[in-house]
């Protein structure tokens, strides 16, 4: 006899289709990858999985393949989720803005989108490690565009365009993982000292670290993200 969790043979579990209508209607990619940043934004990657995700949708996990290819695939569309959530956030710049204001537009967006998208904030590291750059999704690639022609517009050459492209969107992203980096060691604890965990730091070989650890704790912020990056600008294309 089945169990209500293995329905057997040829049977389908209760609410779940092998169609592409899922329980609010038809699939389509931009549900499917909504659906998906929604799961990771309540329980974290490790619950994200072509299983769950047409759990969350009604449908069985073959439904998706249509749309994403396996779990990698997942999680690129994750990222491109927070890149067109970007887009999305940037489209009411001017149409000509000025290159370094619109600049320090986009890296404070990236910081609220990423702080808003915690668990999924990382894969806009690791997946740029896994991923060629002619492979991912069009919207970071527009990204991407979009700083160029930026750089490109405070006169920089070629060669300075691209050093400059590295530098600010290496600042960008580590400032952003630095900020969302665990810290906290047991959050039941009123004591900052045994929040974070410093009598398990050596402080012989660590007085420098335990002294900034309550300091490293706080967020920066999007002061010091600004602050940071108008330091590379500077270097690049010096103001008046």
């Amino acid at each position: 006899m089945a169990s209500e969790k293995d329905p057997g043979p040829g049977r389908r579990a209760p609410g779940r289709r092998a169609g592409d209508h899922g329980r609010y209607g038809r699939l389509s990619r931009e549900r499917v990858l909504a659906t998906a940043l929604e799961l990771v934004d309540r329980e974290g990657l490790s619950a994200l999985s072509m299983r769950r995700t047409g759990a969350e949708l009604g449908v069985e996990a073959m439904a998706l393949y249509r749309y994403a290819a396996g779990k990698d695939a997942l999680l690129d569309g994750l990222v491109e989720a927070l890149y067109t959530e970007l887009e999305e956030r940037l489209a009411a710049s001017p149409e000509e803005p000025e290159w370094r204001a619109e600049l320090h537009r986009i890296a404070a967006e990236t910081h609220r989108v990423a702080l808003a998208h915690p668990h999924v904030a990382p894969l806009l590291a690791t997946r740029m490690l896994a991923v060629p750059l002619a492979r991912r999704p069009l919207a970071v690639l527009r990204g991407h565009e979009r700083i160029l022609a930026l750089l490109g517009r405070a006169g920089l050459d070629e060669e300075a365009t691209v050093t400059a492209f590295r530098a600010v969107t290496g600042w960008v992203l580590g400032y952003v993982l630095d900020d969302l980096r665990a810290m906290v060691d047991n959050p039941e604890e009123s004591d900052p000292a045994f929040r974070l965990g410093l009598h398990r730091m050596p402080v012989r070989e660590l007085p420098r670290l335990r002294a900034a650890a309550p300091a490293l704790a706080e967020e920066g912020g999007p002061e010091s993200l600004a602050a940071g990056l108008d330091a590379l600008l500077d270097r690049f294309a010096p103001g008046p």
